[in-house]
């Protein structure tokens, strides 16, 4: 075996292949030690930079092993006061163990990764030398100030290229006019442990890893082929309207187009005209429950810039409201959605804007004549990793006041920011015809002046302000901050891509999961967020498991049942532990084994079902309990859309796609 050849694949394909060691199979094959205190759990560590694989402990020679992998340990040995690890890239040992030293390794015991929110109300992230260091910070009496002068001073001693070796930050998020790290750049932050010193937030032991940068230009290269050329092109942004042409949007169809023209003309007025293109996506019901309807979702035009125009007008000329109504108050707005999101072509925006406008809630996931099995979290999650932003104009007419309270909330989750916990959604009370359109009108135009506003500075290199705080005021007021809002975040995805931003590359280091500063405002805002990174292999495995966990327990009518409930649970826990287990052993009931416990047990973080008990379940009420079954269909649904999404795959050199990875959000696993 060449060491140097170890792949940083492996990172990422080895987050747990799992055997219960059961004495008939341990007699024959050498197993890996397990963690402290478990049953079935293997130690696992992950590879630090300039490490080097020994054939024996203590020995000279050796050879450099690729960053960043990840080897199941065998043996510790100390020699002369070092500590030793005898390691494998496999639970069944063999030809290709090799000795490393415990120094060059940190552990990690479960499959979780973060990722940074979105930088719109929150400062950037510092990493720190110890806990002990963040928790001073925590403590001070001041943490904004406090913060402030650590980001400070590590800037300055970046700039100058020395930093003293007692200063407690270690590295920052990029911060300024350089941009964010851009989602589509594959960086990685493993949690090796995390503790909650403060209510309301847990420090994390994390590494940051961007692999592009530790193996090389050609190591990072996703599944796409792309690889690390600056994006020199200018911000161009994507506007879709996604309009609902029921008949009861009668009076506001017209004046949604009015708003696509009001837009038309800022932008000749700017002078931006080849930098802003505006497409049209149209949506009622289901044709099978209404065939009067003439279509369920519809293109009505493309992007179009402003020299298209004319083309542009002739297809909203023939928008129209349908003539029979639909069969239920609700509509098929995320079979809009989705449309818009699949079928426009946004690959020549950098900046991409959905605006919703209806006065109906969405159909159901669970709803038989949906186009899309997918709810509020799933279509969100399927934006997100187009780098689209939603924002939903819902109008509350007199008739719909039994719908307004459905709708408001899943249009709330649909549009919530990461980072602040707000919505992009603004809810416009429309006691008549006349009042409606005039409130719309104002929201949409200030709108539409913002992100005008935000393609002109940045074509003039200016960078928009941080939007100061939500107004509860006018729709007009409202619709401003969400374009500041969402044209500031857009701006600093653009300024990452175009500078290649990278996220910071440290080792062993502290961070908090929630802006301090804001935390002691009284603000929940997080940092991070969290995901597993998946394979297409086991993402496909887990899919596979849940459908058959569903369909048996709806075709045996037992969907109540505590042999559904703890196998969803045990799917949940191994994902967050070890997804390789469904490769090897889907089925398995770890409640049944005896061993949930040791799979939950200091687990950072929990996704929806791991935080839920057996009593919860069987307490729930049967509609509680079918909306639970209706969000697992939905997860289903968005793991197919997971397998087109070719832009977000890594390969890093596989040529089996089974291989390629995903950061799968911890909300979208069971």
């Amino acid at each position: 075996m060449k060491f140097g050849t170890t792949s940083l694949l492996l990172f990422f394909l080895m987050l747990g292949a799992y055997f219960p060691p059961l004495a008939s199979y341990a007699q024959s094959v050498e197993q890996p030690l397990l963690m402290d205190g478990k049953k079935t759990l293997f130690q696992r560590v992950i590879v630090h930079p300039e490490a080097k694989a020994h054939s024996a402990p203590a020995s000279n020679a050796g050879e450099e092993v690729k960053p960043f992998s990840v080897y199941y340990v065998y043996e510790r040995k100390d020699i002369n006061g070092e500590s030793w690890l005898r390691v494998s890239p496999s639970t069944q040992g063999g030809a290709d163990m090799f000795w490393l030293p415990a120094a060059k390794t940190s552990a990690w015991n479960q499959a979780l990764t973060l990722l940074f929110t979105e930088r719109t109300s929150r400062a950037p992230v510092l990493f720190f030398n110890s806990a002990d260091s963040l928790e001073q910070v925590g403590a001070s009496a001041d943490v904004g100030s406090e913060l402030n002068r650590l980001a400070r001073q590590f800037n300055d001693y970046a700039a100058k290229g020395e930093k003293p070796a007692d200063f407690p930050v270690l590295a920052a998020e990029p911060q300024g006019d350089q941009g964010a790290v851009a989602r589509s750049r594959f960086y990685i932050m493993p949690i090796f442990n995390w503790t909650d010193p403060f209510e309301g937030v847990k420090f994390l032991q994390v590494a940051s890893i961007d692999p592009g940068s530790a193996v090389g230009p050609t190591g990072g290269a996703s599944a796409n082929g792309q690889g690390e050329v600056a994006n020199t092109d200018p911000l161009k942004t994507g506007i879709a309207f996604v309009i609902d042409t029921t008949i009861s949007m009668r009076p506001y169809i017209e004046q949604s187009l009015q708003v696509v023209r009001s837009i038309y003309d800022a932008v000749e007025k700017s002078k931006v005209n080849d930098k802003v293109g505006i497409a049209v996506v149209a949506f009622r019901s289901s044709l099978t429950a209404s065939p009067g309807i003439e279509y369920d979702t519809k293109i009505v035009s493309q992007f179009k810039q402003v020299n298209q125009r004319q083309e542009l007008e002739k297809a909203l000329s023939e928008v129209r409201e349908a003539s029979v109504s639909t069969h239920t108050f609700n509509e098929d707005s995320y079979g809009g959605l989705i449309t818009a999101i699949e079928k426009l072509n946004w690959s020549n925006y950098q900046s991409r804007v959905i605006m919703l406008i209806t006065d109906a809630g969405p159909l159901e996931a669970g709803d038989q004549y949906a186009t899309t099995r997918m709810g509020s979290e799933e279509v969100a999650d399927m934006a997100r990793a187009k780098g689209i932003k939603i924002v939903a104009v819902h109008i509350k007419t007199p008739g719909g006041k039994n719908n307004h309270s459905y709708a408001t909330g899943e249009y709330q989750r649909l549009t919530r920011m990461p980072d602040s916990g707000e919505t992009s959604y603004v809810g416009i009370n429309a006691t008549s015809s006349d009042s409606g359109r005039r409130a719309f009108s104002a929201f949409a135009s200030s709108m539409g002046e913002v992100f005008v506003d935000l393609v002109k500075r940045t074509a003039e290199n200016t960078q928009l302000p941080r939007p100061t705080a939500k107004p509860e005021n006018s729709p007009a007021e409202q619709g401003r901050w969400i374009a500041e809002n969402l044209g500031y975040s857009m701006q600093l995805e653009y300024l990452g891509e175009k500078n290649q931003v990278r996220a910071p590359h440290v080792v062993n280091s502290w961070i908090a999961d929630m802006d301090l500063a804001r935390l002691a405002e009284n603000h929940n805002t997080p940092s991070v967020e969290v995901a597993v990174l998946l394979s297409k292999a086991q993402l496909s495995a887990l899919q596979q498991q849940l459908k058959i966990i569903v369909d048996n327990a709806e075709r045996t009518k037992k969907t109540d049942s505590k042999d559904f409930f703890q196998s969803i649970l045990s799917a949940s826990a191994q994902m967050s532990r070890d997804p390789n287990m469904f490769t090897l052993k889907p089925g398995q009931n770890l409640q049944q084994l005896g061993v949930l416990g040791e799979f939950l047990d200091d687990l950072p973080y929990k996704s929806q079902v791991l935080s839920m008990t057996e009593e919860d379940w069987y307490n729930m009420p049967v509609g509680q309990q079918t909306a639970f079954i209706n969000r697992l269909k939905s997860r289903i649904a968005r793991y197919d859309e997971y397998e087109k999404d070719r832009d977000n795959w890594e390969s890093f050199g596989a040529t089996n796609s089974d291989d390629w990875l995903y950061r799968v959000p911890l909300n979208i696993l069971p």
